[in-house]
């Protein structure tokens, strides 16, 4: 539970943590639609290197940033799997009499793998482990500024966003811990069957819902103590300037996502997979 990557801040000096939030979330979009635009080895390989140059600007260790893949190796792992013995395209590796294994659904399961892992490693970076909660809710606001015309209580919806992005870690830890104290007190949650260890969760999800409500009342009357009232004529103190780093980071990215969609339109033809 504490490889969860969602809402926990790295706070370094780097490149990335000095972009603008905004710029950030801006980013974190073109870049998920160009790892999906990535179809040959070529595409691949360039994406490979954008994340390793990601992390390398990030100035955050490698041993965290794989942490934030940890929690979902088995859904890669199956979900490459699935690929490997459904895909029935290309050449037979090997056949097993019962089942076959092509060269396509080889190729398919590492693209979903690579494609996974980038995606993982871009988001979080570019997101959560470079950007405060307070810098994350000013940007989300920010961009969704214009809704305000239509009535959109846009300062409520990126607060809620940011809070709960927040308290994830939270409750993981408070998960973690009435785990410890179940455990303690003689409780398995790793032998029997399936039902059987789904119904052991239920000492766990009933304190846990009680803790997570009591976080959000502790929350509300400490928000109340401060006078928040919403953003009706709230000022700031940081107030948000996109830089020349800002726009070169958007053209970079820009370029990156024509580069791909070049090579899948002119070198793809010629490229083996």
């Amino acid at each position: 539970m504490k490889n969860i990557s969602l809402g926990q801040y790295y706070a370094v000096k780097s490149p990335i943590h000095n972009l603008d939030p905004r710029v950030k979330i801006v980013l974190a979009m073109l870049y998920i639609v160009i790892v999906f635009l990535c179809s040959n080895v070529l595409s691949m390989a360039l994406l490979l290197v954008s994340a390793i140059a990601i992390v390398l600007l990030s100035n955050i260790p490698i041993k965290i940033v794989l942490k934030s893949v940890k929690p979902i190796l088995f859904i890669i792992a199956f979900t490459a799997i699935i690929n490997i013995f459904w895909t029935t395209e290309g050449t037979v590796l090997l056949d097993l009499g019962f089942v076959q294994i092509y060269d396509r659904g080889v190729i398919n399961a590492v693209f979903l793998m690579v494609r996974i892992f980038v995606l993982i490693i871009g988001s979080s970076i570019l997101l959560t482990y470079t950007t405060t909660p307070i810098a994350l809710t000013d940007g989300i606001e920010r961009l969704l500024s214009p809704l305000k015309k239509i009535g959109l209580p846009v300062h409520d919806f990126a607060m809620i966003m940011t809070i709960a992005l927040r308290f994830i870690p939270t409750l993981m830890e408070e998960a973690e811990k009435i785990m410890n104290a179940q455990k303690a007190r003689g409780a398995d949650f790793t032998n029997g069957t399936l039902i059987q260890r789904a119904k052991a969760l239920i000492p766990i999800l009933i304190p846990l819902f009680s803790s997570s409500i009591r976080h959000a009342l502790d929350l509300a009357t400490a928000m109340e103590c401060r006078c928040y009232r919403g953003g009706e004529g709230r000022t700031r103190m940081k107030i948000l300037k996109c830089r020349a780093s800002d726009i070169f980071a958007i053209f970079l990215v820009i370029g990156f996502g024509v580069a791909v969609v070049c090579i899948n339109i002119f070198v793809s033809p010629f490229l083996p997979f």
